[in-house]
């Protein structure tokens, strides 16, 4: 399945509503990333992610529509360095190697755009499958964090994974 990753715009809120609004994926997101995902939820995000110059959220675009995002976010003082990766994608899409794709775009497009020397993720105990995709893209698992979610009313286990410049032949 062909995908694009472009520039948010105002013109993807409809489409950002109708996707996000799956507990299924606020589940495995911080609750920055609200469910029910509402209009307000979607505009508040859209505001934020057509702040960078150049972007750093984009859209997953298929057949037009947005229909997921992926993000690097800066870090500040001793980890001025540093940047988080953060994506979903709408459910109807998913196991179809689209996120793992994005991801290696987007590493690359952080480096290439950025002085940062490390991009890491965190996902979730449960998330096996963002896990994967992690590693499929070259992430090295570097922690472990028994418990340290409270999402949804349960603890949940917390991995920490990252790619170094180095890592890449750029």
């Amino acid at each position: 399945m062909e995908f694009i990753l472009r520039p948010i715009s105002i013109t993807d809120l409809y489409a950002l509503v109708e996707y996000a609004n799956n507990l299924k994926i606020a589940s495995n997101m911080t609750d920055g990333f609200p469910h029910p995902y509402t209009k307000e939820a979607g505009e508040k995000f859209i505001n934020m992610a057509t702040q960078g110059t150049p972007p750093n959220i984009m859209a997953i675009d298929i057949d037009g529509k947005l229909s997921g995002a992926i993000g690097l976010h800066a870090q500040t003082d001793v980890l001025s360095k540093s940047f988080e990766l953060g994506y979903w994608l709408a459910e109807p899409f998913w196991s179809n190697g689209i996120i793992t794709r994005a991801v290696q775009q987007m590493i690359v497009y952080g480096f290439e755009h950025w002085d940062v020397n490390r991009i890491f993720a965190r996902p979730y105990g449960p998330n096996i499958d963002s896990q994967r995709v992690l590693e499929k893209c070259g992430f090295r698992k570097e922690g472990f964090f028994k418990k340290a979610i409270f999402k949804n009313g349960i603890y949940l286990d917390l991995n920490e994974y990252a790619i170094l410049r180095s890592d890449l032949e750029l």
